[in-house]
């Protein structure tokens, strides 16, 4: 159980971290938000897909 809590306290420490860093270094430009929002959903799509395919064929 202190595994678990400990794991969740550095990952609410990175998200904090990550969050200020968006916000302070983040583009506020619509255009490359857009250009960078084209690509999201394919590379979920292909992450997806990779997981799928190690999880069928590749388990132990």
């Amino acid at each position: 159980m202190q595994n678990l809590v400990m794991i969740l306290a550095l990952l609410f420490v990175a998200l904090f971290v990550v969050v200020k860093l968006a916000e302070k270094f983040g583009s506020r430009d619509q255009a490359e938000t857009a250009k960078y929002s084209r690509f999201l959903m394919p590379l979920v799509a292909i992450i997806l897909l990779a997981q799928l395919l190690k999880m069928l064929f590749f388990t132990d």
